[in-house]
């Protein structure tokens, strides 16, 4: 026996037609009245959901990209020590810690170069980066003449488009789901 689709009511009930969702008729109401809540509500998340969109500013798409890059960063250098202090990255949190650092320079934030595995407690939160010791095995890591570029990339003035930014955050979470499928 079939039970009652009104969320109120739920007893079993014989049906007397094939198509026959609730009851009673006084269930039939509460159930139809239910329905259209659910639809408004849908609507109403909808329409929420584009004017959210609606009002992002460039700032908070670049958060949106950031995000999507420094989970990337952290995928990508799980299995290595921290760039800082070479501690193995099972023991310790790894976040993706910049080198020159995204609040001060934007248009290097989401550059391959500039971040890597950094134990987030010790070296990127207490001493804030540990660059004396980042530098050199950035170096080593990425070689003099990416990191002689990156140098140079960090004097530029660059601002993301919002466009851009959009494409950057598709183009991480897509080299984040083959690093997780590997």
């Amino acid at each position: 026996m079939p039970r009652c689709k009104n969320i109120e009511c739920k007893k079993q009930f014989e049906k007397k037609r094939p198509n026959q969702l609730v009851c009673s008729y006084q269930c039939a109401y509460a159930y139809q009245k239910q329905q259209l809540e659910k639809k408004a509500k849908r609507e109403w998340n909808k329409k929420k959901r584009e004017i959210k969109e609606s009002l992002k500013t460039r700032e908070d798409y670049f958060q949106e990209a950031l995000k999507a890059f420094n989970a990337y960063i952290r995928e990508r250098d799980k299995d290595k020590p921290c760039i800082s202090c070479d501690k193995p990255a099972g023991k310790y949190r790894i976040t993706s810690g910049h080198f020159y650092p995204q609040g001060t320079y934007r248009n290097i934030a989401l550059d391959e170069d500039n971040a890597a595995g950094q134990c987030w407690w010790d070296c990127n939160k207490n001493k804030h980066g540990n660059l004396l010791e980042y530098r050199p095995r950035l170096e080593k890591r990425i070689g003099k003449e990416r990191l002689e570029a990156l140098d140079k990339r960090r004097l530029e003035v660059r601002k993301y488009t919002i466009p851009e930014l959009i494409e950057l955050k598709v183009i991480y979470k897509d080299k984040l789901k083959k690093l997780k499928n590997i």
